[in-house]
């Protein structure tokens, strides 16, 4: 080798190694940003028109491999914890969304509660989620399961709506909390229909257990908390986080609060869905 060649090389290796410490840069700043759980093909969609910018000619597949490389891709955890008590008297409603899917915002909402550990014991977050936009409408976090937890989350949810003059169906399991007399009241007296699982199954409610799980393994909220105080600020932090920063694959890479402002625009993942809409008329 000459030693025009070799310095050459040697000059190549060294733009190598600082374009991938840029990278690295760029992928540690967004995940602070947006949650330690983004994965490989929305990193590189965000971070597409920075890297673009820099220089850096890198396509997904050479990314992903990056990623690899670095120990960047995200490891795969397993945790359960019970939140549903469905042994009670109080009335339990039929599952009016199997199989459907909604075709505009505030047309289907899906509840559900889920555990965060404090070193004080386990807090409880009550959710409300917009199924077609996967806007979070409202949470409550508290020390306890009573019904008034999930009224507080219910009664968010109702005051953040956009489209008050439309009928919705709210979706949940036949936890007692909702089966509620004072749940259901508040619910129909606002316009909205209970629909229940009927089945264990937590894919009758795959959405809510779905976005239980993005908050608690990409916000922190898996971790022991040290109270109940912290823990409420980083819940609401990462309810913004989630609904104006966090792309979803189910949007075609959007943000939930984008496409609940804007129920006009289709999305290819509806299109290529081959379930029937859910059509209500209600």
């Amino acid at each position: 080798m000459s030693k025009q060649a070799f310095y050459k090389r040697l000059k190549s290796q060294q733009i190598k190694v600082n374009q991938e410490k840029i990278l690295i840069q760029l992928v540690q700043d967004y995940r602070k940003l947006v949650g330690q759980k983004a994965g490989g093909i929305k990193l590189y969609k965000e971070l597409k028109p920075q890297i673009k910018n820099l220089n850096i000619k890198i396509g997904r597949d050479k990314f992903y491999r990056f990623l690899k490389a670095h120990n960047l891709l995200i490891p795969k955890g397993r945790n359960y914890h019970t939140t549903t008590n469905s042994n009670h008297l109080f009335h339990k409603y039929k599952n009016l969304v199997k199989d459907k899917i909604p075709t505009r915002p505030e047309q289907l909402w899906v509840s559900d509660i889920t555990y965060i550990k404090t070193q004080n014991g386990y807090n409880y977050l009550a959710l409300v989620t917009d199924a077609y936009s996967k806007q979070i409408m409202g949470y409550k976090l508290d020390n306890h399961m009573k019904v008034s937890l999930c009224l507080d989350a219910l009664k968010m949810a109702i005051k953040n709506r956009k489209y008050p003059n439309e009928k919705i169906i709210h979706h949940s399991d036949r936890g007692f909390q909702y089966c509620n007399p004072k749940y259901s009241n508040l619910a129909e007296q606002n316009g909205i229909i209970m629909s229940m699982t009927e089945k264990y199954d937590p894919y009758e409610n795959a959405v809510a257990e779905r976005v239980n799980r993005t908050l608690k393994y990409e916000y922190g909220l898996k971790k022991t908390i040290k109270n109940t105080m912290l823990a409420t600020k980083m819940v609401k932090n990462a309810v913004y986080i989630y609904n104006h920063l966090r792309t979803h694959f189910s949007l075609d890479l959007r943000k939930p609060f984008e496409v609940h402002n804007n129920p006009n625009i289709k999305y290819k993942s509806y299109r290529k869905n081959k379930v029937n809409l859910l059509e209500l008329t209600i």
